[in-house]
Parts: C-alpha cells; sequence; structure tokens
C-alpha cells in the first residue's frame, strides 16, 4: 500500500510522543522492510525542524530529517497542487495541501491522528493503528 504519513504521525515517532510511538514506529518499520511506500508533503520536515528543534535542537533534529528522508518519499507540490488545495472541502490550508499532494500522485491513503481535519477527503483516512489493523487483515 502507498500512503501518506501525516506531520502528526511523523513527529510521533521522531519526537517519540507516547502513547502515540509504538504505532508510528510500527509503520515506520512496514516501510523500511519494504512491505509499503511511505510518504510525506513537503511540508512535513519543515514543520517536523520548526517543533523538533525546540525539544531536542537542530543537529538532532537535522539527523532526525536526513533519517525520514531516507525512509520515505517526498510527495511533490506545484502551483496546481495549491491551487487545488484552496479550492478543496478540506477546511484547514495545510492539510487540504497534504491531500491534493498525495492525491495528485494516486496515493491509496492518508495516516493520521486526526481524522476529523479531513472530513470531505476523497482519499481513505485512517489512524495509525486503524491502518495496522487495515494492512493485517486479508485482502481479497
Amino acid at each position: 500500500m502507498r500512503f501518506l504519513l501525516d506531520t502528526d504521525v511523523v513527529l510521533d515517532f521522531v519526537l517519540e510522543r507516547e502513547p502515540f510511538v509504538g504505532d508510528a514506529r510500527a509503520l515506520f518499520e512496514l516501510i523500511a522492510a519494504g512491505a509499503h511506500e511511505g510518504y510525506v508533503s513537503v511540508i512535513t520536515p519543515v514543520n517536523v525542524f520548526y517543533i523538533g528543534r525546540k525539544a531536542r535542537g537542530d543537529v538532532a533534529t537535522k539527523q532526525a530529517i536526513r533519517d525520514l528522508l531516507d525512509a520515505v518519499r517526498v510527495c511533490p507540490v506545484d502551483q496546481n497542487v495549491l491551487n487545488i488545495a484552496l479550492a478543496s472541502p478540506i477546511a484547514d490550508y495545510e492539510d487540504a495541501v497534504q491531500h491534493a499532494s498525495a492525491a495528485a500522485i494516486r496515493l491509496e491513503a492518508i495516516v493520521t491522528r486526526n481524522v476529523g481535519d479531513y472530513r470531505n477527503a476523497a482519499l481513505p483516512i485512517f489512524t495509525p493503528a486503524d491502518l495496522l489493523n487495515h494492512l493485517k487483515r486479508p485482502q481479497s
């Protein structure tokens, strides 16, 4: 499966935020094993640096971003994606950009702890726990 990890899930993993880090780590392990393809929006590494450097410092946060970029792919964002996001029924522009960038490259889902932020999304939206359960089920 090809899915976008919302910034909150990446932050859970990078900052080891309890009680969420376990599910985030499990998703990154599946990605690292090659079982699934994880993506982030171009916005995510920037947000991770902004938030992470306050908690972990510049050096550790830059290394975390290097590790992130080694593990996942980045959805491209261009003028078309930004315009689609502006016209989106998703209220928050940042979430709309993430959704539009994921849809533009035909990802299969978005993984977030903030499912309500993606009301009116065209893509399936999963919490990390829900996606892990979904991936465990036999696919027909």
